[in-house]
């Protein structure tokens, strides 16, 4: 608060902000009010962490990534502003997208939350026009709590009073811990599952809430936990008095919502080849940065409706982090997954591929090792029976790897 004060506080001088946290499911519904906000004709101001490939993903202005003359002047301000006092990365760079954010004209800012939500440097943010929690589950446990209670009340942390809450798919006791948060604030809540409702129906995607029932195309981004980020995005754009979105504008959100390395498919370029020689057909290639047990089991169910629908065994390009749980990961693939390849990232703080292996046959997969992305691509294509299905999932630093690599271009 100190630097955003000598910084002129940016953050009071922003258009309408729609604040989400959660452990799962904040890029994508992002994501989706985004491609709706654009598809109204509105402008919206975007950020979110981490970046994949380039820095500039995380601050976006009008819905394109920040230029590198407005991003260098915004974080030289930051830096100057700070002077000796301590500061985070994360605390610069959302003191960086705030001046941003500020000095560009906007209708909305979407802003997601770092970790957590009740301590995080997004939370400076003092009455946004709705606060968004999506489905919670265990993460980050050294931070926020060991208990998905105790998480969910940080998470919670973002609520505040005379502001509405859209709440996502919860678990009882997380529910419960949001509710006790809401309460004393007199916070106004649409809860999954009792305010509205959002489910695939005859390949169309249904949102009910009480302003009535919308039947839309079914989304663009893949996977059961989708058609709910949707409907946590369509309920938090409802309850935004600030904006207007039409029925014809969150329908055309629905089809060009784009979220990079969300089981994402890389069907050509240079990733894609990275698998060998191949005739058509003999592999199908996903991408996908979830890096814990709530993500994966939203993953596997996702490869499994995939295996219902064109069988093709299961090969898993697997990386982690060392603050990431390994068996908790592995669990929901079980039965799904034919086969591991373990490797390795050059960022972060990354789980050797041995103790990988070790983790992947104790639950019960066959696993191999490989050094780098690049060489567990060949060896996954060189070992798995075709026609086959390939997986890079485990972390986000291994998902940026791969987007970095699916960019490149050829001399």
């Amino acid at each position: 608060m100190r630097l955003l004060g000598r910084l002129g506080d940016p953050h009071l001088k922003l258009p309408p902000v729609i604040h989400v946290a959660g452990t799962n499911g904040k890029g994508s519904t992002i994501a989706f009010m985004a491609a709706m906000a654009k598809a109204s004709g509105l402008a919206a101001h975007i950020y979110t962490s981490p970046h994949l490939v380039r820095f500039h993903e995380r601050i976006r202005l009008r819905g394109a990534p920040i230029g590198e003359e407005a991003l260098c002047a915004a974080l030289v301000a930051c830096e100057e502003a700070a002077g000796d006092d301590p500061i985070t990365f994360f605390e610069l760079a959302t003191c960086a997208a705030f001046v941003a954010f500020s000095e560009a004209p906007a209708d909305l800012v979407l802003l997601e939350v770092g970790l957590g939500g009740r301590l995080d440097a997004t939370n400076v943010i003092e009455t946004p026009s709705v606060a968004v929690i999506t489905p919670i589950g265990l993460d980050h446990q050294s931070y926020l709590g060991e208990t998905v209670t105790q998480i969910a009340g940080e998470k919670a942390g973002i609520l505040k009073a005379g502001a509405p809450g859209v709440v996502g798919r919860q678990t009882p006791e997380a529910l419960a811990a949001i509710e006790a948060a809401a309460g004393p604030l007199a916070v106004p809540l649409r809860i999954f599952g009792q305010d509205y409702l959002a489910f695939e129906e005859h390949g169309r995607l249904v949102f009910q809430d009480e302003a009535g029932l919308l039947d839309l195309p079914k989304p663009k981004l893949i996977g059961a936990h989708q058609v709910e980020n949707a409907g946590a995005a369509i309920a938090a754009l409802r309850a935004c008095q600030e904006v207007s979105v039409s029925e014809a504008a969150i329908a055309e959100g629905l089809t060009k919502a784009e979220w990079p390395g969300r089981l994402q498919k890389i069907a050509k370029g240079p990733l894609f080849s990275a698998l060998g020689p191949a005739d058509d057909g003999d592999f199908e290639l996903w991408l996908d940065g979830g890096h814990n047990g709530h993500a994966a089991a939203a993953l596997a169910r996702a490869m499994a409706d995939l295996g219902e629908r064109s069988p093709a065994p299961l090969t898993l390009v697997w990386a982690m982090q060392q603050t990431k749980d390994p068996a908790a990961f592995l669990e929901p693939f079980r039965g799904i997954a034919d086969s591991v390849i373990c490797t390795s990232v050059d960022t972060g703080s990354p789980t050797p591929p041995a103790a990988l292996r070790k983790a992947a046959e104790s639950a019960g997969l066959w696993a191999d090792e490989a050094p780098n992305l690049a060489e567990a691509l060949v060896k996954a294509a060189s070992l798995a029976r075709r026609p086959a299905r390939i997986l890079i999932c485990g972390s986000l630093y291994l998902a940026g790897a791969a987007l970095a690599l699916s960019e490149r271009r050829e001399a």
